[in-house]
């Protein structure tokens, strides 16, 4: 068997800042550190943080009152913001920058005039922060079927944004179809869509062409893991994501086959190499890394605030 490591994958720049997030506080105000949904969407990540004393809610309201609060990744709404404060909670806010600069053009495109158009999953934390941060109306839509349905007034004008996290597959078809729908709309280029995203669809495309099977290392709830799965699925491959090497149905392979092993970009690298590490027990295995690029991209932490347990 030949395993193919794609390059890039697992974390990214926003990730690491998320988790580094976390860690900090925990080392520097203490346990427990309470962090508005999951800090990103993994479960090994929420298991390993949640051992050292972050205690990750859902609602605000399960936060006690002036006591420390992390938003996560994803992004929250204004709302969730001004609950906060009333709350008395000292916030750290971990929002992967690419994801606040999403909200910059969406507010900018409002201030414009702009009816304004969500590329994304309804539900999704992303998207929930995005139309939050909007002080008016949004259509939320996921596909070329809803672009086309579309309801344009007369003297109305569109813009669009992107979740973050998408197939860059999917959301050309979407652009395009607004395009056509909707003469004059504006909107980011597919360059906008995440570099992390981007690059690990781009690597799948190009591993495609070797490999017999795609094994996505993430968690079900992880938006860019699914995407990435469903590049492999749109290239012709059988492909599966996988929480971690348990997850694995040793009868998906045989001796003589080519895997494809890739990361979302919320899982540790650990979790790839324990699935090299299964399959190296089950089978005469040879690993090849594929050849690219490694990511060099960092954001800066934010301050983090004088805070004191009362």
């Amino acid at each position: 068997m030949n395993i193919i490591l794609a390059q890039p994958r697992g974390f990214c720049a926003g990730v690491n800042r998320a988790i580094k997030i976390v860690e900090c506080a925990i080392e520097k105000y203490g346990p427990p550190v309470y962090v508005l949904h999951e800090i990103v969407h993994n479960t090994y990540v929420i298991n390993d943080l949640s051992g050292r004393g972050a205690i990750f809610v859902e609602e605000l309201e399960e936060i006690p009152e002036n006591t420390l609060a992390i938003f996560s990744a994803h992004g929250v709404s204004k709302a969730v913001v001004e609950r906060a404060q009333a709350r008395g909670l000292t916030v750290i806010d971990a929002t992967c920058p690419l994801v606040t600069k999403v909200h910059h053009q969406a507010r900018r495109y409002l201030r414009e005039g702009y009816d304004i158009i969500v590329i994304g999953h309804a539900g999704h934390p992303e998207v929930e922060g995005t139309l939050g941060r909007i002080n008016g109306k949004a259509i939320v839509i996921s596909n070329p079927e809803e672009a086309a349905a579309i309801k344009v007034e007369p003297g109305h004008r569109f813009a669009y944004v992107t979740q973050t996290t998408l197939s860059t597959d999917d959301t050309k078809d979407i652009i395009a179809t607004l395009k056509e729908h909707i003469p004059g709309i504006r909107g980011p280029e597919l360059k906008d869509i995440c570099y992390a995203t981007q690059s690990r669809q781009n690597a799948v495309r190009e591993m495609a062409k070797k490999i017999d099977i795609l094994l996505v290392v993430g968690s079900m709830n992880s938006s860019n893991s699914n995407r990435l799965r469903e590049v492999g699925e749109h290239k012709g491959l059988p492909a599966y994501l996988i929480d971690n090497a348990d997850s694995m149905d040793l009868s998906w392979f045989d001796d003589n086959m080519t895997v494809g092993i890739t990361a979302g970009a919320s899982a540790p690298e650990i979790l790839v190499q324990d699935v090299v590490e299964k399959l190296k027990a089950n089978f005469n295995v040879q690993v090849d890394n594929m050849k690219g690029e490694k990511e060099v991209m960092k954001f800066k932490l934010p301050p983090f605030p004088d805070f004191k347990r009362k």
